[in-house]
């Protein structure tokens, strides 16, 4: 193999991040990489990827001087973009010398930015319809970065398209037909367009961007995309963000990229900000839902999300709170994509303080302003905590993360601390405390159960997948979480 070129790159540590914001629409922190005051740049002479390592940028760079033009630079500062983050000054500059990236950084760091900008940037130069086409994993996801572009683009008048499940086909077809810029999709839905719609074609494309991208191979949308890249141009640049480079990922980087940058911005795998206070709740099964309404009682006024593993604790706990008085408010993927986007509206506006959800709002969502993060379910996998977590402390606030654990999940626990790579301390919540609420939440259990027997009957008259079989392209959009 031939040798490997390495050189290092004096990285100097801002003086003050007091007034760095997020500037991404994931409400990124700016702080996130602040664990190296070097990073490493390879320069690989190999079919693979070349590796470009930042734990934070050589200094509070604009994004004037990374290249970007000043109407751009207008609407950044315009939308309160005050520096660009360690993914952005490392990605930037590299996508607009036209090479295909590879960019490997967690959830909320600027990555939706770090590529809307240079395709902005290029579009500008030579305007054509259907000129950047990103792939998101979720509905939620897809419309966030439609909007961010948008945003961006305000002085261009960019157009978008936002072509998900869960919504019109007709009025979708009326908007690729006023021909936009910039389409952003979910898999399964732009398929369906690319097979039935008439006289919508991709073959002009100059740009694909494939949003977390591990998340979308998580979800079985690889076939989907292998479909999808055979009917795209081969003379396009392409960019892959992902959380992580797992082996599909690579794989799925081999089929679509040319001789791509690798930018890396994680100085860890499983890396939480230092403003993040986290704790576990070591207790019985039996006594989850009082130990939650306890806490929510400690955290009153504050707005919280709490994770939960399935569709049905997801509502259930919602009819359980609504009872009790608190404004809880359900998220999951087997609800209408208007009932999704209105429950997100809600709790952005703070309308309700409680988001009740699957994991589908564990990633890439722009919730500003969460206070608590409450694990009701632990995840599976450590890579989700991570997700779940950052969902609080961003852009340099502090937050709380607290995670129920039972007699069946202590291994899972030990697993996850064993991936951070530290021991988290118990929450003091003193049972006398705790217990003098049981009664009360036994009757709300009751009659969440009640509530719970008339929504599964209005479900199941509506008759959803009652036949079982595959999922169609729709069912995978909605990501159940």
């Amino acid at each position: 193999m031939p040798a490997v070129k390495k050189r290092k790159v004096a990285q100097e540590a801002p003086a003050d991040d007091s007034d760095v914001s997020s500037n991404d629409s994931e409400g990124t922190p700016q702080a996130e990489a602040d664990s190296e005051a070097n990073s490493q740049v390879s320069e690989e002479a190999t079919p693979a990827a070349a590796d470009i390592e930042a734990a934070q940028p050589a200094a509070k760079k604009s994004f004037k001087e990374l290249g970007i033009i000043e109407s751009l630079c207008e609407a950044c500062e315009t939308m309160g973009y005050k520096a660009p983050t360690p993914i952005q000054s490392e990605s930037i500059p590299l996508a607009l010398q036209g090479r295909d990236l590879i960019g490997l950084a967690e959830t909320g760091s600027g990555k939706t930015a770090a590529f809307a900008l240079p395709i902005l940037q290029a579009l500008m130069e030579k305007p054509q319809p259907f000129f950047g086409l990103v792939l998101a994993p979720t509905r939620e996801l897809a419309v966030q970065i439609s909007q961010a572009f948008e945003a961006l683009g305000s002085t261009i008048a960019v157009r978008t398209a936002v072509i998900v499940g869960g919504m019109d086909m007709v009025s979708q077809s009326i908007a690729l037909g006023k021909k936009p810029h910039i389409i952003v999709a979910t898999p399964g839905r732009l398929m369906d367009h690319l097979e039935n719609t008439r006289g919508f074609s991709l073959r002009s494309l100059k740009y694909l961007v494939m949003d977390e991208a591990d998340r979308l191979l998580d979800l079985d949308f690889g076939p989907l995309l292998d479909k999808i890249l055979r009917v795209l141009p081969k003379e396009r640049r392409t960019f892959l963000f992902s959380a992580t480079l797992s082996s599909k990922v690579e794989s799925l980087q081999r089929a679509s990229l040319s001789n791509p940058l690798r930018v890396s911005v994680s100085s860890s795998k499983y890396q939480t900000v230092s403003t993040l206070k986290q704790a576990f709740l070591l207790r019985p099964h039996k006594h989850k839902d009082i130990y939650l309404v306890y806490l929510l009682n400690e955290f009153a006024g504050q707005s919280a999300i709490v994770f939960t593993r399935t569709v049905h604790e997801t509502q259930r706990l919602a009819f359980l709170l609504r009872t009790l008085g608190f404004g809880a408010i359900p998220l999951h993927g087997q609800l209408s994509q208007s009932a999704r986007l209105g429950a997100l509206g809600k709790f952005r506006s703070r309308s309700r303080d409680i988001l009740v959800a699957t994991d589908v709002a564990a990633r890439g969502l722009d919730i500003p302003s969460v206070d608590v993060v409450l694990n009701f379910d632990l995840p599976t996998d450590s890579k989700t905590y991570i997700h779940r977590v950052g969902r609080t402390a961003r852009a340099g606030k502090s937050g709380v993360a607290i995670s129920f654990v039972t007699q069946y999940d202590v291994e899972i626990w030990q697993r996850i601390e064993g991936a951070l790579g530290k021991k988290l301390d118990e929450y003091d919540a003193a049972k006398d405390e705790v217990m003098v609420l049981a009664e009360r939440v036994s009757d709300a259990q009751r009659y969440a159960i009640m509530e719970m027997k008339n929504y599964d009957e209005k479900r199941g008259a509506r008759g959803r997948n009652k036949f079982g079989g595959k999922r169609s392209r729709d069912e995978m959009d909605k990501d159940e979480g």
